[in-house]
């Protein structure tokens, strides 16, 4: 822990052998890519008194790769970022069909390999997958952060 502070709840919940489902974000980095991750792969319209909440990219599963399909992802995900994490600036939003000799280990920025990568459930068929990398700045600081998050649609 940083000093004893923790933020909010680790997402996505981890299964465990110890009964540890549930683990606390240690920075506040870390909080701002748990948001991130939460509102993604939370649907419209499933939040009682925020049905606006959420993203609808469950409705692009097993959509066309094309242009149209990529402008609606990166639409939606931009619009609910503006409006739920105001603090996050989106630099760049790359889509691309997902394909079989992809890793699910990314390194980071700093150079760590981790498991950065996460699925929407129910998803078999690469061909209609497409793999959303989002790279980001936290301007909530003096000093701004840079990370990025891949989710699989």
């Amino acid at each position: 822990m940083a000093n004893g502070k923790t933020y909010g709840i680790d997402f996505p919940f981890r299964n465990s052998q110890y009964g540890q489902y549930l683990s606390l974000s240690q920075t506040a980095d870390d909080e701002i890519r748990n948001n991130l991750i939460h509102l993604l792969l939370t649907r419209k319209g499933t939040r009682y008194y925020l049905p606006d909440f959420g993203t609808r990219l469950y409705e692009y599963i097993f959509e066309p790769m094309d242009s149209p399909t990529f402008d609606g992802i990166e639409s939606e995900i931009r619009e609910s970022c503006e409006r739920y994490i105001p603090n996050l600036k989106i630099n760049k939003i790359t889509i691309t069909a997902a394909s079989s000799e992809e890793e699910d280990i990314v390194v980071t920025t700093e150079g760590n390999a981790t498991n950065r990568s996460y699925r929407m459930p129910g998803l078999n068929n690469l061909e209609y997958t497409a793999k959303v990398r989002i790279d980001y700045i936290i301007t909530d600081n003096v000093f701004n952060s840079k990370d990025f998050v891949i989710i699989n649609i």
